[in-house]
């Protein structure tokens, strides 16, 4: 077998496998994150949820099957973990950045939930205060 075809055996189980742990993780433990940022609505933190992960692994198994095709003939064994040290690399960064655009963009939607809350009066007034009268 062709040391190319190897390395590809080789990076495409591997990345498959990385990004299913990511985003079962991420899924997993964004729940709570997703509920606190939409106010504690269970079923619309739980269909954002699943749309992100739906999301995720369609972007990045788009992307490490476009990133597959390495530029050159692999021609020694020393080649072929060169390759996928590239290749999983690269995968893992890509991963890594998209969670961290996902964790900013759902952090700055709480944070404006958070401040819409804050401007609120904890409790309706009670009564209003008359303007002061000058005293002559």
């Amino acid at each position: 077998m062709d040391l190319t075809a190897v390395s590809y055996v080789v990076y495409l189980p591997i990345s498959t496998a990385l990004t299913s742990w990511v985003a079962r993780t991420l899924s997993r433990n964004g729940h709570t994150f997703l509920a606190d940022v939409f106010r504690g609505d269970e079923k619309l933190a739980d269909a954002v949820n699943h749309l992100l992960v739906v999301g995720f692994y369609l972007v990045n198994l788009g992307f490490v099957a476009l990133w597959t095709k390495t530029g050159d003939r692999i021609g020694s064994a020393t080649a072929v973990f060169d390759a996928l040290s590239v290749m999983i690399g690269t995968v893992l960064l890509v991963l890594g950045g998209l969670h961290l655009v996902n964790v900013y963009v759902l952090s700055r939607i709480r944070r404006r939930g958070l401040l819409d809350r804050e401007q609120r009066p904890p409790v309706p007034p009670q009564g209003w205060a008359l303007p002061a009268t000058p005293q002559a």
